[in-house]
């Protein structure tokens, strides 16, 4: 958490930079809230200072309801990188503690109870559990205020296994019943849903759109000058989603979700989230990387920078596979090529949408001939064993592998080198340290003399970027994408997925 002074001077100027970096809470009235809130700044003495919500509650403060602290963005670089917290922040996230108990969350980080208890208490003012039942609650509290969806869903949406428990935990931590909460609002018209999901300024929003663009796959993804769709699958049916940008000046995205299953949307949620980088902290990327002669006119000329993350890890590895030295355009041809012929057909609502298919499962391309297509032999052959590979368990997309290990894992496969390895952990899980050296573009874009540096050369001279390296190579792909037409000759590029 920043320090006082740096929290005190935040809160004052109300500056969104900070969003959700601490929660401020006042004595008097026993609200804590974001250094964003429009209501009248409450005397210093009567302030205190909690590094996450789930601290604040914990202290037994209650949630505003004017600038709704679940609208927060997440606890950005906490929830980044390789240590532990971090790593067992991601997997809270993807419901390790809804499904099983503390003690085999650290096991699986290899701690002890008493040890990842601790970090947690250091670092985010709260333990694992009370962290946990504190993102439910919020995500709860969202959908109470801007969906109509019955309680009943609400709870089930929000991780509780019954209307009674989140009841029990909503009254014991917020004062009032959910139906209670409800009733203060203004009411919710019948239509789509429709969620805010915030974020730290700047957001390059344009950036991302035009990354997501040149990559779009038809029938599955649509993205146009102001939003993403795309179809996804889900237990028992499909949908679609579309995001775009909130409403100024709200520093947000706009999700609209059609046709998710019953207890499906925390996890549509959070894979936005993870898509368009949202808990990303631009302040402190920067610190690091500004300091960089090369990169700092970058990150002034593009303020907000975001590391375009996919959908599905399994979706991305194949990508990267078929993108192996090829254009940005002849790899999304060859995959569309491929999602076509082996990807669930979708039913008619979705196609008068422009969705005609899913992308293929790992099932479907484990035992497809991937020939046929204009895929090399050897390409078609990677496609395949990273299929089995994933349905076997031999990879996968793990939050909270380390880097290092990701990348071992995934290049003892055959037709899977750094490169590829690298890619897949910049654009499937999103890790900000992720780094290709192989890239020929970064290669030749680094000097910006005309010359090129080899991949160990490329390395020690990225050093100095850590942990931040995947957004010195957004910064650097952008830069070469903007000066130039995407490269036509098979060999041009190594950065084409």
């Amino acid at each position: 958490m920043p320090d006082a002074q740096v929290c005190e001077r935040a809160r004052l100027s109300r500056d969104a930079r900070f969003d959700g970096l601490f929660f401020t809470a006042v004595r008097t009235t026993g609200i804590y809230c974001r250094p964003v809130c429009p209501a009248p700044a409450p005397k210093p003495g009567n302030v205190r200072y909690y590094p996450s919500a789930a601290a604040a509650e914990a202290a037994g403060f209650r949630p505003c309801l004017r600038c709704r602290p679940e609208l927060a963005p997440g606890e950005g670089s906490w929830r980044r990188g390789d240590e532990a917290v971090a790593r067992a922040l991601k997997l809270i996230d993807q419901g390790a503690l809804a499904e099983g108990s503390l003690a085999a969350l650290a096991a699986r980080l290899h701690l002890g109870e008493r040890q990842l208890r601790r970090l947690f208490v250091v670092r985010l003012g709260a333990a694992p559990n009370a962290v946990h039942t504190t993102r439910r609650l919020l995500f709860a509290k969202q959908l109470l205020t801007e969906t109509a969806l019955p309680v009943t869903t609400v709870a089930m949406e929000a991780g509780f296994g019954s209307l009674r428990r989140f009841n029990a935990a909503f009254r014991q931590a917020y004062g009032l019943a959910p139906r209670d909460l409800r009733r203060q609002l203004p009411a919710v018209q019948d239509g789509p849903l429709v969620l805010r999901l915030g974020y730290r300024p700047p957001y390059d929003f344009d950036a991302v759109l035009a990354f997501f663009r040149g990559r779009a796959l038809p029938g599955v993804e649509r993205v146009d000058a102001r939003t993403y769709a795309r179809a996804f699958g889900h237990d028992g049916g499909t949908g679609w989603l579309r995001v775009g940008r909130w409403p100024a000046p709200a520093h947000a995205l706009r999700l609209e979700v059609h046709g998710a299953a019953t207890g499906g949307l925390l996890g549509i949620v959070q894979r936005v989230r993870r898509m368009f980088d949202l808990d990303a902290d631009p302040h402190a990327i920067a610190s690091v990387l500004g300091r960089d002669p090369r990169l700092a006119p970058l990150l002034r000329a593009h303020p907000g920078l975001r590391i375009p993350s996919g959908w599905d890890g399994f979706e991305i590895a194949v990508r990267a596979v078929i993108g192996q030295q090829v254009s940005v355009a002849a790899a999304r041809t060859l995959t569309a090529r491929l999602a076509a012929a082996h990807g669930a057909a979708l039913p008619a609502p979705l196609a008068a949408q422009g969705f005609g298919h899913l992308f293929p499962s790992v099932e479907a391309l484990s035992e497809a001939d991937p020939d046929g297509f204009g895929l090399t032999r050897a390409r078609a052959q990677a496609v395949r064993g990273i299929a089995r590979a994933v349905r076997e368990g031999r990879v996968d997309f793990a939050a909270d592998a380390p880097l290092d290990d990701f990348v071992a894992r995934w290049t003892a496969l055959p037709g899977i080198g750094p490169w590829t390895a690298q890619y897949i952990a910049l654009r499937a899980l999103g890790h900000p340290d992720a780094f290709p050296a192989e890239d020929l573009i970064l290669q030749r874009t680094v000097p910006a003399d005309g010359t090129r540096l080899g991949a160990r050369a490329l390395s020690a001279r990225a050093e100095a970027w850590r942990p931040w390296r995947g957004y010195a190579v957004i910064a650097l792909w952008h830069e070469a994408m903007a000066a130039a037409p995407a490269p036509s000759h098979p060999a041009a590029s190594r950065s084409a997925a």
